[in-house]
C-alpha cells in the first residue's frame, strides 16, 4: 500500500513539473546533436553595428542536390505542417535566421530602417529576392506572411564556386568606413548583398546621442566630437558650441593646442577670422615643439609657404633649436626654393634624430637637397 502511494506521488510531481515547463513555454536546453548548429556574426561599419543569427546546416553528401529542392525551394511554396500560406526559403535551418542593424542602412540601393528582421529569400535560377520581415521569432519561413515584410530587394547570386562550402555561412568582405558585403555562403553558391550608411548622419546622430549624457559634461569628449566635425567639413556651429564649452575655464575646460586650434578652424569655417586669428594665437602659446612643426606642416600642405615658414621660425625661437624645429626650417627653406639654407638645417636635424625611422628619412633629405631637388 505505502509502495503504491509513493508512485502515485511520485507522478503527481512529475505533472506538476512538466506543467510548470510547459506553463513557461520552455524546457530544458540540450544539445542538438550538431545537425544544424547555431551560429552568430557581426561587424561595424563606421558606427553601425550588424548582427547575424542563424541555424547553419550541412551540405552532408547533397551536393548538387540543395538548390530548387525541399532544402532550398525556388520562389514561393506551401510548407505544411500547419502553414498554408506560400513561404520564401528560410536562409538557414531551425529558427529565423535574424539580421539586425544600429542605423539605417541602404541594402542594394534601396533604404532600410535601423531594427532586428527575419531574413528569407526567394530563390530562383539566376536571381534572388531578399525579404527583411518584421517577423524575428517564428520557426523557419512556415508562418511568412507578406504583410510583414519591411524591405524586398533582389540580387544576383553567384554559382558553381570554385569552393564548396560545408555549412550555410555568412561571410563580410569589401568592407570600408561606409559600406560592406554580406554574402550568404554554401554549397557552390553565394548570395551577395551590399550594405551601405551614411557615415556622415549616422557619426553625427551617435555624436549627439552620447553628448546628451554624461560625456556631454567631458572636455575630452566634447573636443573629439568638434574636431570630427572640423575634419570632416561638417556641424560648424553645432561643433562650434561643443568645443567653447570645452575650453570654458569656467566649465574646467582645457586650453590645449588641441582644442583651441579645433576652435580656430571651425571659427575660420564660420567665416570669423578676428576671432579664429585670435584662438590660434593663444593656441600657439601653448604648443609644444612638435604641435607647432605639425601645424607648420599642414600650412605647408595648404600651400601657405610663407605662413608655414613663420610658424617653423617661431617654433625655432621659442623652443631653442630643439627636435624637430632644424627639420621644420628644413622644409621651410625647401618650400621657398632655398635648398642650400634647407640642407644647413636638414644636417642640424639628422644630428637629433630620436630614432632610426627619423634618421633614414633626414639621411635621404640631405640627399635630396645635395643634388638640387626640393623635398
Amino acid at each position: 500500500m505505502q509502495l503504491k502511494t509513493t508512485k502515485i506521488y511520485l507522478k503527481a510531481i512529475a505533472f506538476i513539473f512538466l506543467t510548470q515547463s510547459m506553463a513557461f513555454g520552455q524546457l530544458i536546453q540540450l544539445p542538438d546533436g550538431g545537425v544544424n548548429l547555431k551560429r552568430m556574426t557581426g561587424t561595424r561599419i563606421g558606427v553601425t553595428d550588424i548582427e547575424i543569427t542563424w541555424n547553419a546546416p550541412g551540405v552532408k553528401g547533397r551536393e548538387g542536390n540543395i538548390w530548387g529542392t525541399s532544402t532550398a525551394h525556388y520562389g514561393f511554396t506551401v510548407l505544411g505542417f500547419g502553414s498554408d500560406g506560400e513561404s520564401p526559403w528560410r536562409a538557414g535551418a531551425n529558427e529565423n535566421t535574424t539580421i539586425s542593424f544600429s542605423t539605417d542602412v541602404i541594402i542594394n540601393g534601396k533604404k532600410l530602417s535601423a531594427g532586428k528582421y527575419g531574413f528569407f529569400i526567394a530563390l530562383y535560377q539566376d536571381t534572388s529576392t531578399l525579404i527583411f520581415s518584421k517577423t524575428t521569432t517564428a520557426w523557419g519561413s512556415y508562418f511568412y506572411n507578406p504583410k510583414n515584410d519591411a524591405l524586398r530587394v533582389g540580387t544576383m547570386q553567384q554559382k558553381d564556386q570554385k569552393q564548396s562550402v560545408e555549412r550555410l555561412d555568412y561571410v563580410f568582405s569589401n568592407q570600408t568606413d561606409r559600406s560592406v558585403e554580406i554574402a550568404l555562403e554554401w554549397e557552390r553558391w553565394r548570395i551577395p548583398m551590399k550594405v551601405e550608411v551614411d557615415l556622415t548622419a549616422t557619426t553625427l546622430a551617435s555624436i549627439r546621442a552620447q553628448l546628451s549624457g554624461a560625456m556631454g559634461f567631458d572636455p575630452p569628449s566634447l573636443q573629439a566630437a568638434a574636431s570630427w566635425c572640423l575634419n570632416n567639413n561638417v556641424n560648424f556651429e553645432e561643433a562650434l558650441h561643443w568645443i567653447q564649452v570645452a575650453v570654458d575655464p569656467a566649465l574646467g575646460g582645457v586650453n590645449s593646442f588641441a582644442a583651441l586650434s579645433t576652435k580656430a578652424g571651425l571659427l575660420n569655417k564660420l567665416n570669423r577670422k578676428a576671432e579664429a586669428d585670435q584662438a590660434m594665437t593663444l593656441a600657439l602659446d601653448n604648443a609644444s615643439a612638435l604641435e607647432m612643426h605639425g601645424y607648420g606642416r599642414q600650412l605647408l600642405a595648404e600651400k601657405k609657404v610663407k605662413e608655414a615658414m613663420v610658424i617653423f621660425e617661431r617654433n625655432y625661437k621659442k623652443h631653442k633649436g630643439a627636435w624637430p624645429t632644424n627639420g621644420g626650417l628644413m622644409r621651410g627653406y625647401s618650400a621657398m626654393g632655398d635648398y642650400k639654407k634647407a640642407l644647413e638645417y636638414a644636417k642640424l636635424a639628422l644630428a637629433q634624430a630620436p630614432n632610426e625611422l627619423n634618421k633614414k628619412a633626414l639621411e635621404q633629405a640631405v640627399k635630396t637637397l645635395e643634388s638640387g631637388k626640393p623635398l
